[in-house]
């Protein structure tokens, strides 16, 4: 019997060999299923599908007509294809070769250009600051250059453009109007209000209206307190999409020790603007505060100790220290009475104003005006200097009514405000409700951003 069980088991064996050597991959996964299924669950079972590698392989070859794509040459493609933007600012010791330089401009020509037109010279003729745009070709060449600046207070600006045409280089200015938008703003004064408005990226332009707005109800000197706060809302100028400089503020308001001041810009048809507060009641008064646009005063009204003599002595005047050259502005509407030279005073301009009240500019570095010619509050009248009896460059001013010293500062806050026209009532009311509306959202901005 054993005989017959060994032949069996041989058959066995050689049956398994025989499959293992047909089908190894199929046994072997199998085996590996069946140990694994001991030890842990299975994760699956595979297919007893045919092996893909017994599978028959059969090469298909298609032909396909496709159609002709044309390809541009590159290579013959014009270097006028390809235009470089690049723009710079104008420096202040900037040559022809220096800004094209900066500009990524590689060309002789250009520069020749620029140094020998008149009205390409013009764009370096300035102390800089100016934006510059530049379009060249891939060999960097000049195509086209353009740059703008304003001139003045107006609201108009000069385009200069230079062009590369087949006849070789040509330039021309153009003047445009300014645009203006407006720009909301807030800040909270920590130590001053130049501190706080360079904080909230306030322009100083805006910062000195705003001062002058309400310079009359507030010493931004000693009045100041931490945690005051301020929303404004002033107009940007802007040429092409430029920002070119800063305009007038529409309107803001200041919290000042918890006591409110708001004003509004509000311009008559055929008159002058001025700044009411949002009741309708003018914050402009016959005469402002001061004749410079913010300063210090050096010396008060009244008894003083005189730095040239050296002796006790009565100072009919107010003296506001500033450098040479600082403008100087008239403070209310008159005539000039006198613009010239007198003794101890040096260059002194004298304005005749309503009610024989005549107010005094003196030690001026330069004179703006002549005599007998009219002047409206505000307007520039001359500069700060240090002619006749000075001891350094000041301003030294006074008010007279009737002959009759009067101290400046006391006479300017006690002036009568000027009264809006009745008839343009309505036509203020819309203009202050819609600065209204910007100025809550300049203040929401402010507290948003401080939470």
């Amino acid at each position: 019997m054993i005989r017959p069980l060994l032949h069996s088991l041989t058959q066995v064996a050689d049956a398994a060999r025989q499959s293992l050597a047909r089908h190894p991959r199929r046994i072997t996964g199998g085996i590996g299923a069946l140990l694994l299924g001991t030890g842990v669950t299975a994760f699956g079972i595979a297919p007893l599908a045919p092996d893909a590698a017994d599978l028959p392989v059969r090469q298909v070859v298609e032909s396909l007509d496709a159609p002709l794509v044309a390809i541009p040459d590159v290579l013959t493609a014009t270097s006028n294809d390809f235009v470089l933007f690049r723009s710079d600012v104008t420096r202040r010791d900037d040559t022809a070769q220096s800004l094209l330089q900066r500009l990524g401009v590689v060309d002789s020509e250009a520069q020749g250009f620029l140094r020998a037109d008149a009205t390409a010279r013009q764009l370096l003729q300035a102390r800089g600051g100016r934006v510059v745009s530049v379009e060249t070709n891939d060999r960097q060449e000049l195509q086209r250059l353009t740059s703008r600046w304003v001139t003045g207070d107006d609201r108009q600006f000069t385009r200069l453009v230079i062009e590369n045409g087949s006849g070789g280089f040509t330039s021309r200015l153009e003047t445009g109007e300014l645009t203006a938008s407006a720009r909301l703003a807030s800040g909270v004064i920590r130590s001053s209000l130049f501190a706080a408005t360079e904080a909230a990226d306030i322009p100083d332009p805006v910062a000195v209206q705003v001062a002058e707005m309400f310079s009359g109800d507030i010493d931004f000197r000693r009045d100041l307190r931490q945690g005051d706060r301020f929303s404004v809302v002033y107009e940007s100028l802007e040429a092409d999409g430029e920002t070119m400089r800063t305009g007038r503020v529409l309107s803001a308001e200041f919290v000042n020790n918890g006591r409110k001041h708001e004003a509004v810009w509000f311009e008559e048809p055929g008159q002058r603007g001025a700044y009411y507060g949002f009741n309708g009641e003018s914050s402009r008064k016959f005469y402002l505060s001061s004749p410079l646009e913010f300063s210090r005063v050096s010396s008060g009204y009244g008894m003083r100790f005189h730095p040239i003599s050296g002796t006790r002595k009565a100072h009919l005047g107010v003296d506001y220290a500033a450098p040479t050259g600082t403008p100087v502005r008239t403070v209310g509407d008159g005539v000039v009475e006198f613009a010239g030279v007198q003794r101890g005073y040096g260059n002194v301009i004298y304005i005749r104003h309503r009610s024989n009240q005549t107010t005094v500019y003196a030690h001026l570095s330069r004179i703006g005006v002549r005599n007998g010619q009219r002047v409206d509050q505000g307007d520039l009248i001359g500069a700060v200097g240090s002619t006749g009896a000075s001891t350094g460059p000041h301003l030294h001013f006074e008010f007279r009514d009737n002959g009759v010293h009067k101290d400046p500062l006391a006479v300017a806050r006690q002036s009568e405000s000027i009264p809006i026209n009745p008839a343009a009532r309505a036509r203020f009311d819309a203009v202050a409700q819609l600065q209204r509306v910007q100025l809550n959202a300049a203040a929401s901005v402010q507290q948003a951003s401080a939470e």
